[in-house]
Formats: C-alpha cells, structure tokens, sequence
C-alpha cells in the first residue's frame, strides 16, 4: 500500500459545485424529456430512466459528502453509467454485426469500470486518463446518434451531455493528498483499516474459527500496586479528586499500545483490522451502587498520546454526561428502547439483518459509535462491587477483542530472602482476548510491558517517548 497515491475531491473547489449543478440538470432533463415521453416497456423505464438517475445522484452525493476521504467510491455510480451505456448502445441495430459489435463495446465498458476503480483507489497514479475514459462512451453516443445532432434537437441527449460533464469535471476538481498519509480505499470499514499483510495463515484462521467465544484465551493476573497507591495518592492532591485504579489500569493500557499497537486490531467479516489512533474503550456505568439503581454503557475514545491526566478527564466526562438525567439515557439506551417496540418475530430478522450489515462493513457509523459491542477494549471494577474479578465472555455480536475485569485489592504476606515477612498489597486482574487478532507471544511480551508500566505510573504523566505504527 505504500505505492497508492490517495485522490480526494473538496467541497471548497468550485468544481465540485458545478459538478452537482450537472448531475442535479442530468436528472431533471432526463425526467422531462425521456420519462414524459414514457417507454416500450417495464425494462426500458428502468435500464433508461431510473438506472442513470440513480447513478448521477449517487456520483454527486459521494462527492460532496465524502469525497475528501472515500472518493474511490465514485467507482459505483461509475460501473452504474458503464451498464447503462451498454442498454444505449444495444438499443441500436448494427444488422448482422449486431452481436459482435456489442460484444466488443461491453468488452470496452467493462475496461473503463476496471481501470476507473484502479485509478480512485490510487493503484494508477495518473488520474487523467479518466478524461477520455469517461469520455468515450458519450463521444460514441453522439457519433451514433449524429443525425439528431445535424437537426439541432438536443433535447433527448442533453441529460446523457450533462452526466458525463459533470464526470469530467470532477477530473479537473481531483487533487492528490500528502505522501505518507494513508486514507481509506475497498476492504476497510468506518471503524478500522483492513490488514493486508498477514502472513497466510494468519489471514484464514478467522474463517476456521469464526465465533469469538471459542477464539477466547483466558489470562489472569496480579499487580503489586504499592507504587500504583502513592500515585493515585499523589493525583488527588493535584486536584484529581476521583483518581483511582480504574483510570491508572486503563492509562496504563493506553500507554503500552504505544509499544504494541496490535492490541488494538480487531476482527470482522473474517477479516482483521486496526483502529489505528482511535482506542475505543466501553465500561458500564451506574447511577448509584443498589440493585434497583439503572446500568448503561458508555464509550470512551482515547488516543495514544493521552497521559494519566487526559484519560481521567476524558472517562469521568462521559461519566458525568450519562449521569446528569435522572434516568440514565445514553444514545444506546434511546436506540434499543425503540427495538423493544418491534414485535420479537421481526426484532429477530432486524437483529440478523444488523450482523449482516456489520459483517460487510456496512453497519451506519452511528450504530457502531453507540454499540458497546464494537470497541478496542471492555473493562470492569468488579471491586466496586467487592468480588473478585471474573473472566467475562467476549460478545459474539460486534469486534469487541478485549475484556478484563480487576477485583478488590487484597493483602499477601511474603517471604523475603533475608528472612523477614512483608506484607504487600495485590489486585487481580482477569482478561478475555480474542487470540485471532495476535499470537500468545505478543499477549505475553505486551502483560510484561504492562506491568512494568505499573511499577513505575508516574510515567503516565508524561506523553510516550515513543508511539511506533501499526502498520508501516
């Protein structure tokens, strides 16, 4: 991927604007002076009328709302034009050459989608070659259809002049971004970027296993937090006056992602993926400590640049948010309140239709940014409720690849190796990890580097020496 070159299109360029003008007069001529005159039949209505407005609807939309980052996508409407140029040109009698003629022009449509999708997706550097690419099609309309034009009646060809205007001038609104930046191109999802350089096996396990549950590797853990004590000791005197394990744990976590970006991949659709940057950490949160008091789920996204400090802000923020009613209502809340409403045979198909949608990536960005399903990390205080930690199962719905509980701190009397009795104080942590998304090796290396970082927390104010990528 270091070769691709990434193509995007601003709203800024007047271009672009111009652009719609076309695809929005592209529509509406066509509306007026192919569908009042009406078709032959059912197949014509759609291959003539409703097949190209489609396109240059769909083609502007992409544009305007998400060119800057999935401009590739044009490619859709695109192949929609190239199929809809294939009905134009069957629709003409080429007598006994009929079905050899078309045959070749299909051959030539079917170039222009592939080669269009090599260029926005940045394989093909050239972007210029689109001119007469997107041009062709329209050039051998006109020359077919030349006699109209020697009548001067361009009424019936305008709408296809001005689709394919509004195509060519997005070619001179096409820009180029920064080298070394890497933006968005087929096989990623809104929330994360395909991997696609695992090594063989690595890319087919996830197809041999496929439910998380039976991928899970149970790891259990105690941390000595006699450091960690003084510390959050320490932060409450600064001002932090809610400072506790929870915040540390979880800065913690952060700052060894900076050493082992990997944990913060993920697997979907058979596929695995990184978040990058964006670490997505979910927690359940009461309003008060009873059994009757109501629970919610909330998320949190963190980076990891973030120190002690901005990840307790960031956390105890989106607490008090979700806290301020006085029922808790987060966004996932208010969208399955309104599930509860479908009757359960319905709910049941709306549910699969949810995992499907996910499964291809096709999950609207606001479901995944409410869902406690999707995440990089899932992590509970089973000490606030005085138990020790359990080992919570990882949900077979969504990506979540990680969850780890810690329990209430204990005491251990130890032997020391001059004779003498310590007594020390200990939590126990307990972890859920998908084993698809790194080897055991790298879980290992990662807990070791994670408890080192918890002997030594100050360095949790200060940003990380070092953040090395995912992905090169």
């Amino acid at each position: 991927m270091k070769n691709r070159v990434n193509f995007f299109v601003s709203r800024k360029n007047a271009l672009t604007w111009l652009m719609t003008l076309c695809m929005v007069c592209s529509v509406v001529a066509r509306i007026v002076f192919v569908g009042v005159k009406g078709t032959d039949s059912t197949p014509q209505m759609w291959s003539q009328i409703v097949l190209p407005v489609v396109a240059a609807l769909y083609f502007a939309l992409i544009v305007m709302l998400s060119g800057k980052e999935q401009f590739y996508k044009t490619a859709i409407p695109v192949w929609m034009i190239c199929i809809y140029y294939y009905f134009v040109f069957d629709s003409f009698n080429f007598g006994r050459f009929h079905t050899m003629i078309i045959a070749l022009y299909a051959i030539a449509l079917l170039f222009i989608g592939v080669l269009y999708t090599q260029i926005t997706c940045g394989k093909v550097r050239h972007f210029w070659f689109l001119l007469p690419l997107l041009g062709f099609p329209l050039v051998a309309q006109l020359y077919l259809e030349r006699t109209i034009l020697l009548s001067w009646d361009y009424t019936s060809l305008l709408p296809d002049i001005l689709m394919v205007a509004g195509c060519l001038l997005t070619v001179f609104a096409i820009r180029v971004h920064p080298a070394g930046e890497y933006h968005p191109t087929w096989g990623d999802r809104p929330d994360g970027r395909k991997i696609r350089t695992l090594a063989p096996m690595a890319q087919i396990t996830a197809f041999f296993q496929v439910e998380r549950n039976t991928c899970s590797n149970l790891f259990e853990e105690s941390f000595e937090i006699s450091h960690v004590e003084r510390y959050i000791r320490q932060k409450r005197r600064e001002g932090l006056t809610d400072f506790g394990l929870t915040h540390v744990l979880l800065a913690a976590y952060v700052r060894g992602l900076c050493k082992y970006p990997q944990l913060n991949r993920f697997i979907s659709g058979q596929k695995v993926y990184s978040r990058g940057e964006d670490i997505q950490y979910c927690m359940v949160v009461k309003k008060e400590m009873t059994i009757d008091s109501p629970d919610t789920s909330i998320k949190v996204h963190l980076t990891r640049k973030d120190t002690a400090t901005d990840v307790y802000e960031k956390l105890n923020a989106a607490i008090e948010d979700v806290k301020k009613t006085q029922e808790l209502d987060s966004g996932i809340d208010n969208l399955i309140s309104y599930f509860n409403l479908i009757p359960g045979v319905v709910l049941k198909f709306v549910v699969w239709l949810l995992k499907l949608l996910d499964y291809f990536g096709l999950l609207p960005k606001f479901l995944t940014e409410l869902s406690p399903f999707h995440g990089s990390l899932f992590f509970t205080s089973m000490g606030s409720l005085g138990i020790r930690p359990i080992y919570h199962h990882l949900y077979d719905f969504g990506n979540l690849p990680v969850f780890g509980a810690f329990g209430c701190k204990r005491r251990a009397l130890e032997l020391q190796e001059d004779g003498s009795v310590v007594q020390k104080k200990y939590i126990d942590v307990k972890f859920v990890l998908d084993e698809r998304i790194v080897d055991g090796y790298y879980y290992a290396a990662f807990f070791k580097h994670y408890r080192s970082i918890l002997r030594h927390p100050e360095i949790l104010d200060l940003p990380p020496e070092e953040i090395l990528p995912d992905i090169d």
